[in-house]
């Protein structure tokens, strides 16, 4: 078995017990409460403006699964690679996009990341290396595996984290891509953001197999399940993943397990599970656990947290009236980018 087992904690010979304290310097824990309160204040507005009508087309929103992209944010560099499912604004985010980008492109505005020609599911940002949200499920896993060969063949240090969603492990491309993974060591995460629904079809409906990590061990890849409504978690275990691939070692397999408090799209009314199971899960809500760290252990006071809170309510309402006063990509724009330019040292006959 591939499994990633941890240790069992050696017993302590002292009768008193050393007190917890944070296990994470104070910079840390402010930019995970920092960056998941902006992931989730942005996709509250965000679905507020959908509601509206000014935002158009599909919508999927991260709210629950801020953790899965905070977490991995700590544990990774700023040359490795990112690349995600249609459910993207998180990561983003995370890394750096500003939130007037992302905002300008929800409104398929020119400002946008992706020009207003992506929409929701197709934000991107060479300049942070998020290789983009993907529309189609489970196109983006053997994408996330091409990257990480690209960065061997280049004999870098990075590595590549590639998220998808758990209905995109029933793919195909899923299975082929943990193969050549496997067998060419390459430097991925695969991290499966496992929130518990295929769109409207729960993880137990799909496949006998509900304990998504083990679909690693097919192919003796390192793989674990991951408490991923705990940013605390999702951070150590992407950060053992990772020194894995840089030392050489290959892939690794992450079942995060996350939730999300919204339906699969805007369109979706969730009428596949119930209150009683959503209000479960806020009971854990990630944005909350690491409040709590921090105003338990003193690393900063509530009239600060308070004052963050407020920064970030101006960074999102400053995204959206740069969305609003954007404007639409002209007519001809609709030709640009369709094919790269290639200058052949050839002359066909």
């Amino acid at each position: 078995m591939a499994s990633v087992k941890e240790k069992s904690p050696a017993k302590s010979t002292s009768a008193k017990k050393a007190p917890s304290g944070p296990k994470y310097p104070k910079e840390t824990y402010m930019y995970w409460y920092e960056s998941m309160q902006l992931m989730r204040k942005f996709e509250e507005r965000a679905g507020m403006l959908y509601g509206q009508q000014k935002i158009r087309g599909f919508c999927h929103l991260y709210i629950g699964q801020e953790a899965c992209a905070a977490g991995a944010k700590t544990a990774l560099t700023k040359d490795d690679k990112w690349i995600t499912a249609y459910r993207d604004h998180g990561i983003p985010l995370a890394l750096g996009t500003s939130a007037n980008a992302i905002m300008a492109e929800l409104f398929a505005k020119q400002t946008g990341c992706s020009k207003g020609k992506g929409g929701s599911m197709h934000i991107f940002d060479k300049e942070v290396n998020f290789i983009g949200g993907h529309g189609i499920v489970g196109a983006q896993v053997p994408l996330g595996a091409g990257i990480a060969f690209a960065e061997k063949y280049n004999k870098t240090q990075n590595l590549c984290i590639c998220y998808m969603g758990d209905g995109a492990v029933r793919q195909g491309a899923f299975h082929e891509a943990l193969n050549l993974a496997m067998l060419w060591k390459l430097p991925v995460i695969f991290a499966i953001e496992n929130n518990g629904y295929a769109m409207g079809t729960s993880v137990k409906r799909t496949s006998n197999v509900t304990e998504l990590y083990t679909l690693g061990e097919a192919y003796d890849m390192p793989s674990e399940p991951v408490d991923a409504m705990n940013v605390e978690a999702v951070h150590e275990a992407v950060a053992r993943a990772a020194e894995r691939a840089r030392a050489g070692e290959g892939p690794t397999l992450l079942e995060l397990r996350t939730y999300r408090y919204k339906g699969h799209s805007m369109s979706d009314p969730m009428k596949y599970r119930t209150k009683e199971e959503l209000e479960s899960y806020k009971m854990r809500d990630p944005i909350e656990q690491v409040r709590k760290t921090i105003l338990d252990n003193a690393i900063a006071t509530e009239a600060e947290l308070t004052e963050i809170d407020k920064k970030i309510k101006e960074v999102v309402d400053e995204s959206v009236r740069f969305a609003e006063e954007s404007p639409y990509p002209p007519a001809e724009e609709a030709f640009k980018d369709v094919y790269v330019q290639q200058d052949y040292p050839f002359i066909m006959e």
